[in-house]
């Protein structure tokens, strides 16, 4: 039985070599959890220090739209006690994460654009203007291989669903507190290429989170094809009728074709699961009884 712990990932298809930030987030989160304070600190603890990273595709190191100058990221968390907050295509902001934990102290559960910015700005969080050498040059690559006509390699949505090398490497994190409360946060730059005002599935309930009585969920990939099976929610409810969060994480995986990535990660009080048809960086510290 798991009597506390962290558990993070750096996105579906991230390189072994980002393991190290996200064990150095686990461990923050980790520390916050053995010090008796909530699920929530940790989970948004563990995912502000991904998105400083600058290496991941969420915060410092979100992608440009296909404008070429445009960045807009997406956050949210949720816990198993009620909390529940989000922000969609927020601009300007060094750590959604952070604006999404403060919207769920607000009557609302969803902020979006310049409402989320103004909120944001209203609230002191610090704004961020500049770009990582990884934004630009992941634009500068998508942009080439649109110029020669290869669409099908940027995103398979395109053409026939073509495998192809995908800006997947979004962030998320699960944590469960002394208290027996799990909590989920996650965070991500987009996808590319994409169209200002696009939002994946990262921010919606269901879809890219969700966290109940019997666990937590944080899914990673290609986001319309996770909205449209609703990944987190069909995995979560597998664990809630009985099922193993191993066997959960992989019944949800096998709704896929394997040129769609995708990856899952979950915790339970009977232990964790981290499944993904890419390579994925991930993390966990636990404390078992």
């Amino acid at each position: 039985m798991v009597q506390f712990g962290v558990i993070a990932h750096g996105g579906a298809g991230s390189s072994e070599e980002l393991t190290d930030g996200v064990k150095m987030a686990v461990e923050t989160g980790f520390k916050i959890l053995e010090s008796g304070k909530d699920a929530i600190d940790a989970a948004m603890e563990t995912v502000r220090v991904l998105e400083d990273d600058g290496r991941y595709n969420a915060g410092s190191g979100s992608l440009f739209r296909m404008d070429g100058k445009t960045i807009e990221m997406d956050a949210a968390i949720m816990t198993s006690a009620g909390s529940l907050g989000a922000v969609l295509a927020i601009r300007n902001v060094k750590n959604p994460v952070l604006v999404a934990r403060a919207v769920c102290e607000t009557p609302h559960v969803v902020l979006a654009g310049p409402g989320a910015g103004a909120f944001a700005r209203r609230g002191g969080f610090r704004s961020f203007h500049g770009t990582s050498r990884k934004s630009r040059g992941g634009f500068l690559k998508t942009k080439e291989m649109a110029e020669e006509d290869r669409q099908e390699r940027t995103n398979p949505g395109w053409k026939g669903m073509g495998a192809g090398k995908l800006s997947t490497d979004t962030v998320g994190a699960v944590a469960l507190d002394m208290k027996g409360v799990f909590a989920v946060a996650v965070s991500t730059g987009g996808f590319s290429p994409m169209m200002v005002g696009r939002v994946g599935d990262t921010p919606l309930i269901g879809c890219g989170f969700y966290a109940g009585t019997f666990g937590g969920v944080a899914v990673t990939g290609l986001g319309e094809e996770i909205i449209r099976r609703m990944l987190a929610g069909h995995v979560y409810s597998r664990i809630e009728t009985g099922m193993d969060v191993e066997a959960a994480c992989t019944n949800g995986i096998h709704l896929f074709p394997d040129d769609v990535p995708v990856g899952i990660i979950a915790l339970t009080r009977q232990g964790f699961s981290v499944c993904s048809n890419r390579g994925m960086a991930h993390y966990e510290l636990l404390k078992e009884v």
